[in-house]
């Protein structure tokens, strides 16, 4: 007898369907598995079989061919378990054919008959057509996430075998938690930072325009708690946003929050030992995304930004223009997004003390520790901050700094006027469109002409001081023709750090 089921796989942070076809017939008893499955997916014949007789249900002594459609599309992970024991049970005629009808299942096994959640789930029911799909109890919230289905949860097969006959009723959603899920952003306030006006400017500039920023200062200056308060004052995410940051946080197996929807904007701070792989995705196996994907719609901090290997750094140059990650291997090409704000935090030289007296590196050390650093990458960075130490007054007066609370509102008012400009940040405004939506005025013109004959200013630098200088503008509510005040400062902010210092 045949049965056929519905389900999905993963490919990349996007689900694909697949129908689950189940072929009963007489002959010499085994169990085949076709369909280009990958490892852990031929392993399911061996838990489905466990899996059922630990629930008191029979295995056919017959022979068992199951085909994974569309056979051209290579299926992953252990997510084909239930549909596949579905498909034998109604093969068997264990379970009517009508019953299944209309009706997808996606989870993995356990030898004892349990169900377990698989990551991906928000992608996984995202494409399965069906009207209904059953998943692992405890992710019925996760995947009422699309909005399409009417989800239904089984803890093991045989009480979801007891739903589907009608001998028991369907087991209510588990009540939402309160505690947040582990790994998910922690707000930090602002006013912990003392002094670093320029650098707090830069913070609040970055936040409000989007614009990735680079902070180059000697140890113990406050660049890292910078970096860690700048999601605080960025505006939560929402609508498609937010269902994005949702998909590739499960497409990767990580925790979501209580309430299922990520709305806080991602933080993800690498250590610089990571591969390229887990910074940008993919694998030799199944693809996953990488730190710029799980950082989309939130910050990508790169604390000792040197320290990183050059071929991770200039991996980055495509996903900062783009917004996405492309990755084409010989099984398969899958597109990861990428829009995310860097932070990039590096010490000015080799013994992190200049430019003070006790820098003890040499002219030549410190030139070959600068070019760790590819043109290319650093002319992304549209603000460039040289972050000193606070003075000692700064910190033994006891004065607290601006909170984060009214920086959050300057930055939300100015990303509002972006949203007038129909972009959600002013780093993503056209270039096309910078003389209509940024216009300079002729003392701006003056300036900018000056850095562009002094080769000091790179065309595609000249678009990002102007992106900068109309963010400057909007928190300051200032004109919509960009004068020498803000392009003045753009420029400022996007200096040399190594060698030019901003004064506010």
């Amino acid at each position: 007898m045949l049965a056929t089921v519905s389900s999905a796989t993963l490919l990349g942070v996007d689900g694909q369907p697949v129908t689950v076809e189940v072929h009963v017939s007489n002959g010499l008893p085994g169990f085949t598995i076709v369909g280009l499955p990958d490892a852990p997916c031929r392993e399911s014949r061996d838990r489905v079989r466990a899996a059922l007789l630990s629930s008191g249900l029979s295995w056919p002594q017959k022979r068992v061919t199951v085909n994974l459609a569309p056979s051209g599309v290579r299926k992953g992970g252990p997510g084909l378990d239930l549909p596949i024991a579905m498909g034998v049970l109604v093969a068997t005629e264990v379970l009517p054919s009508d019953w299944c009808f209309g009706v997808a299942f996606v989870g993995e096994l356990g030898l004892d008959g349990s169900i377990r959640r698989v990551p991906g789930i928000v992608p996984l029911v995202d494409a399965i057509a069906a009207p209904t799909v059953v998943v692992p109890s405890g992710c019925e919230r996760e995947a009422a996430l699309v909005g399409r289905h009417e989800v239904r949860g089984a803890a093991t097969v045989g009480e979801l075998v007891d739903c589907l006959r009608g001998e028991a009723p369907w087991a209510d959603p588990p009540p939402a938690t309160v505690e947040a899920a582990s790994g998910l952003v922690e707000r930090l306030d602002l006013t912990d930072v003392r002094g670093q006006a320029v650098a707090r400017l830069a913070v609040e500039v970055s936040a409000a325009g989007g614009h990735h920023l680079l902070l180059c200062g000697p140890p113990g200056s406050g660049k890292t708690m910078l970096a860690r308060r700048l999601p605080g004052l960025l505006p939560k995410l929402s609508g498609p946003a937010a269902l994005e940051a949702t998909r590739v946080r499960s497409a990767a197996g990580l925790p979501l929050p209580a309430g299922g929807l990520v709305v806080d904007p991602p933080f993800r701070a690498p250590h610089h030992g990571a591969s390229q792989v887990s910074i940008i995705g993919g694998g030799s196996g199944q693809m996953r995304p990488g730190e710029v994907s799980l950082a989309s719609g939130g910050v990508l901090f790169l604390d000792e930004l040197a320290e990183f290997p050059p071929s991770v750094l200039d991996a980055l140059r495509t996903p900062l223009e783009e917004g996405v990650v492309r990755l084409c291997r010989a099984k398969a090409s899958v597109s990861y997004p990428a829009r995310f704000l860097l932070v990039g935090a590096t010490n000015p030289c080799p013994c992190g003390e200049w430019p003070t007296a006790t820098c003890r590196c040499t002219d030549l050390s410190r030139a070959r520790y600068a070019r760790r650093l590819s043109g290319p990458l650093v002319d992304r960075f549209d603000l460039r901050v040289l972050v000193r130490r606070p003075e000692v007054s700064a910190l033994l007066s006891g004065r607290t700094a601006e909170p984060s609370e009214p920086v959050a509102a300057r930055v939300a008012a100015a990303r509002a006027r972006c949203a007038e400009r129909g972009v959600p940040c002013n780093a993503e405004l056209p270039a096309d469109r910078l003389d209509e939506l940024a216009p300079l005025a002729d003392d701006g013109v003056h300036l900018l002409e000056h850095r562009l004959r002094a080769g000091t200013l790179s065309a595609r630098g000249l678009h990002r001081v102007r992106r900068v200088a109309r963010t400057l503008a909007d928190l300051s509510d200032g004109p919509d023709e960009l004068g020498e005040e803000h392009v003045g400062l753009a420029l400022a902010l996007r200096a040399d750090p190594t060698c030019d210092e901003v004064t506010v």
